[in-house]
């Protein structure tokens, strides 16, 4: 499937020898997530010739989506902070201000077979599971946190070696080590403090006057922005190919002048590749040092996987559910309809229940009913009322890369954008470091890769 809406860019008779460049030169972006999507929407606004190669059926990259009762859903749960300023610029850019909505959310945590409300200050003085000294603490180093510029210094710690440093043993114990576990598993030791003091300040920045989180969401879903950020790229005489799988390069002289697919072969003036590094390790192999490639590697990956029911009754009045507890398998259950309404899907409770993983372990493996049948019993003990006849639908959704595992002097391992190959370019969620993933940043890095080559193309 293709979007292709052709319209007459600026005259080669009337143009610079910059302009000139831009209108004949081809790039081809590889992968149709935000990153990708933007990247082509910035090329295209300055008059460059582009393809976009996806091989889903449809655009968004993780924040793909399903129908639920007509309407389009995420895969993977997906909100945006307020203080995500990218997303929100591009917003304005497409004349979709009106489309975006800010609602206050309820944040929890499930711990010692108990729920405890976290969405206020006034909700960490009644934490229990903490004495009176260390809620105080908490706060303090959330609000320290957010004030914290110089993010250089905290490289050469852990998460954990600068939580118990600064929040001391109890809070890590209660509060952080079982998110670090749920989390990132077996390298939960290894995280870096840079990755964790990014999450505090940018949650932490998201509030309201009175300490309530604000979060905000687009009308239609994510889904309904790739699709107006496409149609955008299509306007402008680029093409966007779905279904299509890039099998391979071709490459004269050392730069990169062609990418294959099963059907046809592209000629290109130049390549952006936005999947995870290890794909396109194995896909420019041939054509780089073999160091190049091993670095591409070294960075490490989890999977995801997320079980998402659509019920007749809600499990909760929170939107947003820590798992402290190491027996749940999940790490989140997160309520998205006490989010956006309910009526949106016509009258239907959309949970998901989230867990990072590797690849190889079995609940990765499993297939839709079999994951079903696992969660069942995990629900029915944190939420005693919950019947299986509740469930009207339900789907389980696998990614292989979706999280990178940002270790200590993570800075040091992050390839640059352009790559030994001349001609291919890099853009990647494993490289919007201090940031973790998420569509913000992957907005800022498409514009970010866009500027970078059109500097480079006009050498």
């Amino acid at each position: 499937m293709s979007f292709n809406l052709s319209f007459p860019l600026i005259s080669t008779s009337q143009t610079s020898d910059d302009e000139h460049i831009k209108n004949t030169s081809h790039i081809t972006i590889i992968g149709g997530g935000f990153t990708g999507l933007t990247a082509a929407y910035e090329l295209t606004r300055q008059g460059f010739r582009v393809t976009v190669l996806e091989r889903d059926s449809e655009v968004g990259g993780l924040a793909g989506s399903f129908q639920v009762n007509g309407e389009k859903l995420e895969k993977f749960y997906h909100h945006w902070f307020t203080n995500d300023q990218h997303v929100m610029n591009l917003v304005k850019e497409l004349e979709a201000e009106d489309q975006v909505v800010y609602r206050p959310t309820r944040t929890g945590i499930y711990y010692a077979n108990n729920f405890f409300k976290l969405s206020s200050p006034l909700d960490l003085l009644n934490f229990k599971p903490l004495n009176w000294f260390n809620r105080i603490r908490l706060g303090l180093f959330a609000l320290w946190a957010r004030r914290i510029k110089n993010w250089q210094k905290l490289e050469s710690l852990t998460a954990k070696e600068w939580l118990l440093t600064v929040c001391g043993k109890q809070v890590y114990q209660v509060v952080w080590e079982p998110l670090l576990r749920g989390k990132f598993g077996p390298f939960a030791e290894t995280v870096s403090a840079v990755w964790f003091w990014n999450k505090v300040k940018l949650r932490g920045g998201s509030r309201a006057k009175d300490g309530a989180e604000m979060l905000a969401y687009y009308r239609g879903g994510f889904a309904a922005l790739a699709q107006r950020l496409a149609d955008s790229i299509a306007f402008r005489g680029g093409e966007i190919k779905t279904n299509t799988t890039v099998e391979g390069l071709i490459v004269k002289n050392g730069r990169v002048i062609g990418v294959k697919t099963a059907n046809e072969m592209i000629e290109t003036d130049a390549v952006i590749a936005t999947p995870a590094l290890p794909i396109i390790a194995d896909l420019i192999d041939p054509y780089v040092p073999p160091e190049y490639s091993d670095k591409l590697r070294q960075i490490q990956y989890l999977a995801n996987v997320c079980l998402v029911l659509q019920l007749n009754q809600s499990l909760s009045k929170t939107y947003w559910l820590n798992v402290n507890d190491p027996n749940f398998p999940f790490v989140g259950v997160i309520e998205h309809t006490n989010f956006e309404p309910k009526e949106t899907y016509g009258g239907r409770h959309i949970v998901y229940l989230s867990k990072y993983l590797p690849e190889t372990e079995e609940l990765y493996q499993m297939n839709d009913q079999e994951a079903l049948n696992y969660a069942i019993p995990y629900i029915q003990r944190m939420f005693p009322e919950f019947s299986r006849d509740w469930i009207i639908d339900y789907h389980f959704w696998r990614a292989h890369y979706s999280q990178p595992i940002v270790v200590r002097h993570y800075s040091q391992l992050i390839p640059k954008s352009t790559t030994p190959l001349n001609g291919f370019y890099v853009s990647t969620m494993a490289q919007i470091y201090p940031e973790d993933r998420g569509t913000n940043y992957a907005i800022r890095e498409g514009k970010k890769i866009a500027n970078v080559l059109t500097k480079n193309l006009k050498k």
